[in-house]
C-alpha cells in the first residue's frame, strides 16, 4: 500500500535527516488524514490506494499552479522549495500512462462504447476515469478525447 511507503520513506528520511523529504512527507500524511476524514461521511468508500493516489495527485497539481505563479513573481527561492516537494510527493505516485497508452486507451473505450461524437464526451471520460484515474491525468486526457472525438 502506499501509505506504508510514505511512512517507511518518512522515517528513512528522518534516520537519514533529510529535512525536506521529513517535511514533505509529513504534508502528505496530513492531506491523506484530511481525506480520511472525508470521507467517514460517505457511504461509498473508494479502494485506499485510489484515494491516496487521488489526494497525491491534487498535491502535485497545487504545487505545480504555486510553482508558476512563484516564477511570475520573480520568487525563484520558492518555486524551488515547491519543486522539491513535487520530487517528493511524484515517487509515491505510480508511473503515469504515456500519451501513446493513453491514445489507445481512448481509442478502446471509445469502440467498447461506441462513441461516435462529443456527445459521448461524458460517457468516455467517465470510463476513462474509472479504468485509469491512477495512472492518468484527467485534465490532460480530457484534451485528447476532444480530439479522439471532435
Amino acid at each position: 500500500m502506499i501509505r506504508d511507503d510514505i511512512k517507511t520513506a518518512l522515517v528513512t528520511a528522518m534516520k537519514a535527516g533529510d529535512k525536506p523529504t521529513v517535511a514533505a512527507a509529513r504534508l502528505i500524511q496530513a492531506a491523506i488524514k484530511n481525506r480520511d476524514i472525508e470521507e467517514r461521511t460517505r457511504t461509498t468508500h473508494p479502494d485506499d490506494d485510489a484515494l491516496v493516489v487521488e489526494v497525491l495527485q491534487r498535491m502535485v497539481k497545487q504545487r505545480r499552479e504555486s510553482i508558476a505563479l512563484y516564477r511570475q513573481g520573480s520568487r525563484e527561492e520558492l518555486a524551488a522549495a515547491e519543486e522539491a516537494e513535487v520530487a517528493v510527493i511524484d515517487r509515491f505516485l505510480p508511473t503515469a500512462m504515456s500519451e501513446d497508452e493513453t491514445r489507445a486507451a481512448i481509442a478502446a473505450i471509445k469502440a467498447e462504447l461506441g462513441a461516435t461524437g462529443m456527445k459521448d464526451m461524458g460517457r468516455v471520460m467517465a470510463e476513462l476515469k474509472a479504468r485509469h484515474a491512477a495512472s492518468l491525468d484527467m485534465s490532460r486526457a480530457s484534451g485528447l478525447v476532444k480530439a479522439a472525438l471532435g
